[in-house]
């Protein structure tokens, strides 16, 4: 990484310069608690697992970007793609037919699983599950959605009205009509909820947001088999698992599943472009597009920038072998979190997790909390669960080392040592 070419006061005049904006521009909430929680200080570069703010200061990124960055920051291969289209043509023409868009989709029919054929490329996952939710309609006829408890499929007003957490849905009431939702990892409330009015099931094959909430390993296969019982369709929302997270290329992989429809974003831009994108079977692809070409249409989304850097991120993953990284390295993760729960079991209640995804279930929420803010002044950011406040999640770059895993591990130990000796003298 290039040095950061600030002097401390500098730095000072900047960040107080970007605060003061936040509050005035952007969102004072955020800028109020990062600055009270000590990270007033911007971003500025990043490089492989390592985030650096404009002082200098460097961090081990445990967050990835809440999956974005499964590639690490700057991957070479997937900057060259996008640095080579957009040299060339960044944005497209909305007339002509696209050479990057062709082939990224092409790719992503070969390594998908099952008769998944057709994609559209967007922005964003919660773009991604909104343009899915449509497909189920079209095609069925109907408009009744399932989805489960804890869920998060994005906050735009279809994925928001999927969702799971009270909290962000409540201020925007009504919602989509047609929404139900059923526990999760539980097959006979979501039989029973299936009725005439029933287009879809959509599901996160390990629900993020909720805390890391690892379904029984049969689940999957059960809800596949409900839906064909029930003549419904499978949405599955990979957003978050998606490109190796599991330890498999593809969740549905893992569970060894064919949804009907899926759902990508966060990896699938390589950490350098934001992608998203939906895929279908072509009978259901017929019923969206079949009549009408541009039903569903976006004017960003699919751009050859943004395919450019989807085609790299895909190839590289699969070169790398970075699926099978994930599972090499989850004994480590998950071994090493669970060797931390069983010295503070009165603070840590479970450890779960796939692949590079874990879950930390704290007994609080506000310990949870500050563990978070410790750990990052330690040098280490972990993430916040925004359906589950008493869960820390690590979701590292699958090109993380063992050293970096083990450093990870020490200073949650050190911070979660450390709360622990607040509560005993509180008490």
């Amino acid at each position: 990484m290039n040095p950061v070419p600030f002097t401390p006061d500098e730095v000072e005049r900047i960040a107080d310069d970007v605060v003061e904006k936040y509050r005035e521009h952007v969102n004072p909430g955020a800028a109020n608690l990062l600055k009270f929680a000590g990270f007033g200080v911007p971003e500025w570069a990043g490089e492989g697992t390592i985030v650096r703010d404009m002082s200098g200061k460097e961090y081990l990124d445990f967050v990835g970007g809440y999956g974005v960055f499964s590639l690490g920051y700057c991957h070479p291969k997937v900057v060259a793609a996008v640095e080579e289209q957009l040299h060339r043509l960044p944005l497209k023409t909305q007339y002509f037919l696209s050479q990057p868009v062709a082939d990224l989709c092409a790719l992503l029919a070969e390594v998908t699983p099952g008769r998944l054929q057709y994609t559209f490329l967007c922005n964003s996952g919660t773009e991604a599950v909104e343009g899915a939710l449509k497909c189920a309609r079209v095609f069925t006829r109907k408009p009744g959605i399932i989805s489960a408890v804890g869920a998060f499929h994005g906050k735009s007003l279809g994925s928001l009205s999927a969702s799971g957490r009270e909290v962000y849905k409540e201020p925007f009431y009504p919602l989509v009509p047609g929404f139900r939702q059923v526990p999760f990892g539980e097959i006979e409330p979501l039989r029973e909820a299936i009725d005439q009015d029933t287009a879809a099931v959509i599901l996160e094959a390990v629900q993020g947001e909720a805390g890391v909430r690892v379904p029984p390993d049969d689940y999957l296969k059960q809800v596949r088999d409900v839906c064909d019982e029930k003549g419904v369709l499978l949405i599955l929302d990979e957003v978050r698992t998606g490109f190796g997270r599991l330890g498999r290329l593809f969740a549905a992989d893992l569970y060894g599943i064919e949804p009907d429809i899926i759902c990508f974003g966060k990896a699938l831009g390589g950490g350098v472009m934001p992608v998203g994108a939906f895929m279908a079977r072509a009978e259901i692809w017929d019923a969206m597009f079949g009549e009408n070409p541009w039903l569903h249409s976006s004017t960003f989304g699919g751009s050859p920038l943004a395919a450019a850097a989807g085609l790299a991120a895909v190839r590289t993953t699969i070169e790398e072998k970075l699926p099978e990284r994930a599972a090499a390295l989850e004994p480590r993760l998950l071994g090493g979190l669970r060797r931390i729960q069983e010295r503070y079991p009165a603070i840590i209640t479970e450890v779960r997790g796939k692949g590079l995804l874990a879950g930390v279930q704290f007994a609080d929420a506000d310990v949870a909390k500050l563990v978070i803010t410790a750990m990052g002044h330690e040098g280490v950011l972990v993430a916040y669960s925004l359906n589950n406040p008493c869960v820390v999640r690590l979701e590292p770059p699958l090109i993380v080392t063992e050293a970096e895993i083990d450093r990870a591990l020490s200073v949650m130990e050190e911070c979660i040592e450390g709360a622990a000796s607040a509560l005993d003298g509180l008490m």
